[in-house]
């Protein structure tokens, strides 16, 4: 497999988290590698295209896993956690991950976008990527020396001032998720047929809407 990043203007491969589109091509071949020929022939293709909020996504996860990894090297690198801290939280202003959650969630915060899969599968990416950002804060504090306390101060700084801003983001989303939700869920609205028999073998047939709850029965005479 292997990708392509394009945008919609042919002159450009790479564009603004808006416009960044993502080809990704999977090949097939006769048989799986490592094989005793180097070149085996394709048999199939399949080209997959990622709007940019599912490359947002893909993004953000490829940071978590890089967290994740530098938490649990062994033995601990600073450094290499120290690195990967440092671009999570201290990245260009236009491309950081707080830029990705103004892009692609303040619009759903202020009711100009309704939420989709998307939308909640980056809300949920974005709350285990400050999970392993805390954890990754919580192990650097027990790796550095006296000579970088105001270091680990900064990072730790940093890293509130990003939760606070990107925690109105997740709850808004989540919020007008649920609430979607329970309109599609009250939209589907069943028809069912129900026979009633009585005892002189007669029987009537009535129409009873399911939208969550059964309307009252009609006594009979």
């Amino acid at each position: 497999m292997y990708a392509s990043p394009f945008t919609m203007d042919t002159n450009r491969a790479h564009g603004s988290l808006p416009e960044q589109y993502k080809r990704k091509t999977i090949l097939t071949v006769e048989r799986a590698f490592p094989y005793v020929k180097t070149r085996i022939a394709i048999i199939d293709r399949e080209r997959l295209v990622l709007s940019p909020i599912e490359v947002a996504i893909e993004d953000l996860q490829k940071k978590t896993d890089e967290l994740r990894l530098a938490i649990q090297q062994e033995p601990a690198d600073p450094k290499i956690l120290q690195m990967v801290i440092q671009g999570c939280i201290s990245t260009a202003v236009n491309q950081g991950p707080l830029e990705v959650a103004n892009i692609f969630l303040y619009p759903i915060m202020n009711g100009l976008e309704l939420p989709n899969i998307h939308h909640n599968r980056l809300r949920l990416c974005f709350k285990e990527f400050t999970r392993r950002l805390a954890e990754a804060l919580k192990r650097n504090k027990t790796l550095i020396q006296a000579d970088q306390r105001e270091y680990q101060k900064d990072l730790e700084n940093k890293f509130t001032k990003f939760t606070e801003s990107l925690q109105p983001l997740l709850l808004a989303c989540k919020q007008s998720t649920v609430i979607e939700t329970t309109l599609a869920s009250n939209k589907n609205v069943k028809k069912v047929r129900s026979s009633r028999s009585f005892n002189n073998g007669t029987s009537t047939s009535a129409t009873i809407m399911l939208t969550g709850s059964l309307p009252d029965e009609e006594t009979s005479n």
